[in-house]
């Protein structure tokens, strides 16, 4: 009995052993953003022999994000590299430049040129916040596809048929946000963040969109920030304001507090989605989840 159980017991480790290596030698694809990630296993859905890791997690601002070890080792082991660009990455751009021999795709680049918006404040340099408007996405959406049936050709029809019908759902998605934010009047149709990451959503949607802090969060924001934001809340009597899940919430507080001192009450609006989506449990999990928790 103890050589039978000693027996099944050395098994049971081999067939363990199998499977840990099996998982090891599957192809990665390595996404730096939650939101680059999720577009990646939308594209690869079903696609069961390749694995998609995402490095930055719910929360984490990229602006800031420096690369652990194990991050560099993820990399360096990656079939495919998908990051932002546009100096989304700021404090990891230098890494990439190092991976010179590894496959590439560079979010920022799949992007007609001319429908990216200047930022001069951001080293002269394009806003990096692509994906909040659906149809910039999709020409991300697009030329990843390409690049991932290159990478994996024999998922190439998966792949294929994955984004014909994700592209679908971001057309919806678009509209459904035209119906929605058509029921705001024109003079309310202005939305004041912690951190400027929405001007592509006010362009694609028609809202002035103003952010105490630059396009980048390590832009550091002083007390004349403050008061032209408040400024600008009283003169159009903005009732809400809101901050992102991957800012701290102190800063725009600040305003907050200072638009009192005015004479002017105005709500803290709660959490937006900015740089990264929400957690497994919430419903902004999901590029399309994150943008419809947004905007509802």
């Amino acid at each position: 009995m103890k050589i039978k159980s000693f027996t099944a017991l050395a098994l049971a480790f081999i067939i363990a052993a199998a499977c840990t290596n099996s998982r090891q030698k599957k192809p990665t694809v390595v996404a730096t953003t939650s939101i680059l990630g999720d577009a990646a296993k939308v594209l690869l859905q079903g696609a069961d022999s390749v694995a998609v890791v995402s490095l930055m997690g719910p929360g984490v601002d990229p602006h800031l994000y420096k690369a652990s070890q194990g991050d560099i080792e993820s990399l360096s082991k990656a079939k495919l590299i998908i990051y932002n660009g546009l100096h989304l990455e700021g404090k990891m751009t230098e890494l990439f430049a190092k991976l010179k021999n590894k496959r590439v795709f560079e979010a920022g680049k799949a992007v007609n040129q001319a429908r990216l918006i200047n930022a001069t404040e951001f080293g002269g340099a394009y806003d990096p916040h692509i994906w909040f408007d659906p149809m910039l996405w999709q020409e991300v959406i697009v030329a990843l596809s390409a690049e991932l049936s290159n990478t994996f050709p024999k998922e190439r029809d998966l792949i294929s048929k994955n984004l014909e019908a994700y592209l679908v759902k971001l057309n919806t998605l678009h509209q459904n946000n035209i119906l929605l934010l058509d029921n705001i009047s024109e003079s309310q149709r202005v939305l004041i963040t912690a951190h400027d990451a929405f001007k592509y959503f006010g362009r694609a949607y028609n809202i002035k969109v103003v952010g105490l802090q630059g396009i980048s969060t390590t832009a550091e924001y002083g007390i004349k920030d403050v008061s032209n934001l408040v400024q600008l809340i009283v003169e159009n009597e903005v009732k809400a304001v809101f901050v992102e899940s991957s800012v701290p919430v102190r800063s725009i507080e600040a305003v907050i507090e200072a638009a009192r001192t005015e004479g002017h009450a105005v709500q803290l609006g709660g959490e937006l989605y900015s740089d990264a989506l929400g957690d497994a449990n919430s419903e902004a999990n999901t590029y399309l989840g994150m943008f419809q928790q947004n905007v509802l």
